[in-house]
């Protein structure tokens, strides 16, 4: 299987597509996270060879920025990411059998700074779940549960 960093842009009003630049874009993935900031995509995680990297990609510019490395929450994949109007929390996913996480970090891309998630009763660690913002908090739900090794 071949993982590419590539994307394209589609204009429904012309029906057209149109190339995004891989100058700076993240490392060729799968398994990760997109959000929509209202003006960015921010790409964070993913497979293979778990990352704890992630870029934003601004439309307007066609251009890419790294995010910040200091505090980032450790690397995944099939993990959850929402957007709540000035961050991105990502949160749970696999880091590699039998981490399966409980934990996350709120990305901050106007200071370009982590935080961590308390993990204060915090769900067990899930991966392959849903989750979404309701404007005050993220909801996750499902998982697949693979706990035990034989």
């Amino acid at each position: 299987m071949k993982h590419v960093n590539t994307g394209e842009r589609y204009k429904p009003s012309t029906d057209s597509w149109t190339a995004t630049s891989t100058t700076n874009a993240p490392t060729a993935r799968s398994s990760h996270t997109a959000v929509w900031t209202g003006n960015e995509m921010i790409v964070w995680g993913g497979w293979p060879g778990l990352f704890n990297t992630g870029g934003r990609y601004d439309p307007s510019t066609d251009s890419w920025t790294a995010t910040s490395l200091i505090n980032v929450p450790s690397a995944r994949y099939q993990h959850t990411a929402v957007w709540t109007d000035s961050e991105m929390i990502v949160w749970g996913g696999n880091g590699g059998f039998p981490d399966i996480f409980n934990t996350g970090g709120r990305y901050n891309p106007g200071s370009d700074s982590w935080t961590a998630t308390t993990t204060t009763n915090a769900p067990t660690g899930r991966d392959l779940h849903t989750a979404v913002w309701t404007e005050s908090e993220m909801i996750v739900w499902g998982d697949r549960i693979i706990r035990t090794r034989s």
